[in-house]
């Protein structure tokens, strides 16, 4: 099992062959959600730590913690000249990641992630609910400490078909109690809406300007046919205006956690976008 020191902890991560992709998982997940990608495409997915087999030291796990360790993970290695493949708050990680080491990074692809600030009027009705709840002091603990709904529906309600019964030990194990749910609470309310976290909203308009203006290949695949879904029509026109060499692939119906629902066709539009830009050997 891959491991390596990474500050006051460890990181676990999945290897398959050399190839130079960086799988980057969102909330709730692990490296587990890339096991259908990770073998057609090779390269590494670790585990966010606080999540799956990583450490879980005793911080806030804010934003700016996951991008430490996250980076820490990449300087143990000695990535260079990756290709980063980012889901959810993967996703962001990744954009993150890219604007701050733009030497470092070969071509980003990504999906469903949290792309850039937003107003609570911009939400549907009930994501808008939902995160009032998780941030209200005490529900917010009382919905994700104090129970494992939220790794449940994730993947149950987060896909078209819900994982089998192995795959959803698998996503459970990590978070048997209350404490060791916390980097999950966390993430919850870090939703950038209204300003808030002012810290991350910085961040965001930071890597947001070298998505507009790097000349770095970067693939957006979209999904359908799901009220889950964070990327519909509206960001999907955003991104295509707002970000530089963008390539926009459609991959199907699929839920939020699209690699449970359309593994094959995620790796497939890959390839053929690293093929076409020359980002493989």
């Amino acid at each position: 099992m891959p491991v390596v020191p990474v500050l006051d902890s460890t990181m676990h991560y999945e290897r398959s062959s050399n190839a130079p992709f960086v799988f980057l998982h969102g909330n709730p997940a692990s490296s587990h959600i890339w096991r259908n990608v990770l073998p057609e495409l090779g390269g590494l997915a670790p585990d966010l730590i606080g999540m799956g087999r990583s450490g879980k030291p005793p911080i806030e796990y804010s934003f700016a913690d996951h991008a430490r360790y996250l980076d820490a993970w990449f300087d143990a290695l000695g990535l260079d000249r990756v290709v980063l493949v980012g889901h959810d708050w993967g996703g962001t990680l990744a954009f993150d990641w890219a604007a701050r080491h733009p030497d470092r990074v070969a071509g980003i692809a990504f999906f469903e992630p949290m792309l850039k600030p937003l107003r609570s009027d911009e939400l549907q009705p009930a994501a808008r609910e939902r995160t009032r709840r998780l941030r209200t002091p005490g529900l917010g603990e009382e919905l994700v400490l104090d129970q494992d709904t939220l790794v449940r529906q994730a993947f149950t309600g987060g896909v078209l078909n819900p994982v089998p019964d192995e795959d959803m030990t698998v996503y459970l194990a990590p978070y048997p109690d209350r404490e060791s749910r916390r980097p999950l609470l966390a993430w919850v309310r870090q939703l950038p809406v209204d300003g808030e976290p002012p810290a991350l909203i910085t961040r965001m308009e930071a890597y947001g300007e070298w998505l507009g203006a790097s000349p770095v290949p970067k693939l957006l695949l979209t999904f359908e046919n799901s009220p889950t879904l964070a990327i519909g029509p509206a960001l999907t026109a955003w991104c295509q205006e707002n970000i530089a060499a963008l390539d926009v692939v459609a991959c199907g119906e699929a839920g939020h956690h699209a690699q449970e629902d359309r593994p094959k066709e995620i790796a497939a539009a890959i390839a053929a976008w690293a093929e076409r830009h020359s980002l493989i050997a």
